[in-house]
């Protein structure tokens, strides 16, 4: 059993910063791809930014330039720094992470998804 645990969300005027945090545990083996994904009303589920176990990043356009996504793999947790907020931030953002896992000898890889946290910019 592993999950994904989101912290840091809330609400905070345009042009302010929030930074996310999202914690994995459980019976981890290993851990490559983590990803912040987010969901406005209405709309489709979006990557926002992922980051490889070596430190590769992909960003979506809209958060370049704004938004770094960084990881501790010592504590197996992810982070969104997010500046320069605008209103059409405002989404549920969700942590997602590609785990392996180990029973005895059986491995096995899990898409993993966190229960989300909700992030608001007002105008």
């Amino acid at each position: 059993q592993v999950q994904l645990v989101e912290s840091g969300g809330g609400l905070v005027q345009a042009g302010g910063s929030l930074t996310l945090s999202c914690a994995a545990s459980g019976r981890i083996f290993s851990i490559n791809t983590m990803g912040w994904y987010r969901q406005a009303p209405g709309k489709q589920r979006e990557l926002v930014a992922s980051i490889t176990n070596g430190g590769s990043t992909n960003y979506a356009d809209s958060a370049k330039g704004r938004f770094t996504i960084s990881r501790d793999n010592s504590k197996n947790t992810v982070y969104l720094q997010m500046n320069s907020l605008k209103p059409e931030d405002t989404a549920v953002y969700y942590c997602n992470a590609d785990i392996r896992t180990r029973s005895v000898y059986v491995y096995v890889n899990r898409d993993v998804w966190g229960q989300g946290t909700q992030v608001t910019v007002s105008s």
